[in-house]
């Protein structure tokens, strides 16, 4: 159990943003232990496919990030300054860490006994070896993350538009009684289950940095470590429907009662999500999408939010009850 102690200070100071380096790391982390990360399997199937073909060489960034249950080195991922963090700005932090704590981080982590050759140039040159690993970084963003990104970007910024809306409405404890069942929240501490740390920890009026990450599923990262303000990265809201393609079963009702394309939309927007992001989902055009959230949010079954570049839409409650519970995948 890892215990997160808040002052009015640190509330005041939690904030949220997106991070496409730490999607970088914890999807390596995903490719080492698939079957711990089952949601992920088609992109797995697809990433490995494209490793091979290309060769492109990720083995410091892997030795780096190893597998499950080892703590990740603080330097690899920092915390965002931003809402929607860009990678070559996350890259530039990367490469700008101090040659005394990314020795201390592999001292800490990886004992040099088990240190492999890419591993150990970077604790001998960390300069040389962080420019390397940032170059490393890109390419494998480029091939792995880069052409899933607006549908990640929109699943996450549609998660961080979810929980503004609990917040103003409800206040903190239902934003952190929202966030996931592995998280507890009471008196001022937050509780966040774990299976090999135990650990409290007073945020000391830093705040923390909620990060929603598709790659984290199904686990919570945390790191408080002093370089850098708290951060929590968590699976974000509607994760599972994430590498879906195939098509929905809608209500014949609704479908009557809206048409099919419209029911189609009402039965996906379960979690807020883009016109882009709807047209690679239901295989509808993306002019069809915007005439149909147009009528759908005239009628008040849809209502839409700016995140960022993304326009956002989201089902309104009545939307919620002329679904129902039973729209499946066909």
């Amino acid at each position: 159990m890892i215990e997160l102690r808040f002052s009015a200070q640190d509330v005041a100071l939690t904030r949220f943003a997106l991070s496409p380096v730490w999607e970088v790391v914890a999807s390596v982390r995903v490719l080492a232990a698939p079957g711990d990360h089952a949601l992920h399997l088609p992109w797995v199937k697809h990433t490995r496919s494209a490793l091979a073909e290309t060769g492109l060489d990720i083995g410091m960034l892997a030795d780096l990030v190893g597998g499950p249950g080892r703590g990740l080195p603080g330097f690899l991922a920092a915390t965002p300054h931003s809402p929607v963090a860009e990678l070559a700005e996350e890259l530039e932090l990367l490469r700008g860490a101090e040659p005394e704590y990314v020795r201390a981080e592999v001292d800490l982590l990886v004992p040099a006994s088990r240190r492999s050759a890419a591993v150990e140039s970077l604790y001998r040159d960390p300069r040389g070896g962080l420019d390397r690993l940032a170059r490393m970084a890109r390419d494998y963003w480029e091939l792995a993350i880069e052409p899933h990104w607006p549908r990640i970007r929109a699943l996450c910024e549609g998660d961080v538009l979810h929980r503004a809306r609990l917040l103003a409405e409800s206040g903190a404890d239902r934003l952190w009684g929202d966030l996931t069942p592995v998280l507890h929240w009471r008196d001022g501490v937050l509780r966040v289950a774990h299976r090999r740390v135990d650990a409290a920890w007073d945020l000391a009026g830093r705040g923390l940095v909620l990060v929603p990450s598709v790659f984290a599923w199904p686990e919570v990262y945390t790191k408080i470590d002093p370089h850098w303000q708290p951060v929590l990265r968590y699976p974000p809201r509607g994760i599972a429907t994430l590498w879906e393609t195939g098509g929905v079963r809608v209500p014949g009702a609704l479908a009557a009662l809206v048409g099919r394309g419209r029911a189609i939309l009402l039965t996906r927007l379960d979690a807020p999500a883009s016109t882009t992001e709807l047209a690679a989902r239901t295989g509808l055009t993306p002019g069809g999408v915007s005439q149909h959230l147009a009528v759908l949010r005239a009628s008040g079954l849809v209502s839409s939010h700016r995140a960022g570049r993304s326009v956002l839409y989201v089902r309104t409650a009545v939307a919620d009850a002329l679904v129902g519970p039973d729209a499946l995948e066909e």
